[in-house]
Formats: structure tokens, C-alpha cells, sequence
């Protein structure tokens, strides 16, 4: 490939990969900066039941007889998928 080809391809890739956006950048920037250390109560009281619903069904509730209820189908990874707020 001649140089001044491969500097106009490399540019377009540059232009193409930056144009991607990650969550990290919509969330404003580094990862570890989406949740800031001072919450306020609101936010506080919306994790906490965010926590509380994220939890596997009781053992004996899948005992049940006729039951087809075999696992909490709105289980939330912590990593894979983000509250919005």
C-alpha cells in the first residue's frame, strides 16, 4: 500500500473507532465516576431498592407444587447492566 493511501485509511479507522460510544463515555467520562460519593436520599433510597429486588427466588417457592416459577427472570449483573440514574 503506498504511504499516502495508508495515512487516509488509518485516519478514516481513527474517525470510525472514535465515533463508537461506550457506556462510559455517555455516563460522562471514566467508569468509576457515574455514582458520586455524597448521594443524595432519593438516590440513596432507590439503590437500596434496587438491592432488595435483586435477589434469587426463595428455595421453597420452587418447591411449590405446579410451580413454573424457576428463577428471577429480572436479575441484574452489576456490570452488564447499569440503573440509569
Amino acid at each position: 500500500m503506498k504511504p499516502y493511501l495508508y495515512k487516509l485509511v488509518s485516519k478514516r479507522c481513527l474517525r470510525l473507532s472514535s465515533e463508537h460510544t461506550t457506556p462510559e463515555k455517555e455516563a460522562g467520562g471514566s467508569p468509576f465516576s457515574a455514582m458520586p460519593s455524597h448521594k443524595s436520599f432519593m438516590i440513596k433510597k432507590k439503590l437500596a431498592k434496587k438491592m432488595r429486588q435483586n435477589r434469587p427466588i426463595p428455595h421453597w417457592i420452587r418447591m411449590r407444587t405446579d410451580n413454573t416459577i424457576r428463577y428471577n427472570a429480572k436479575r441484574r449483573h452489576w456490570r452488564r447492566t447499569k440503573l440509569g440514574f
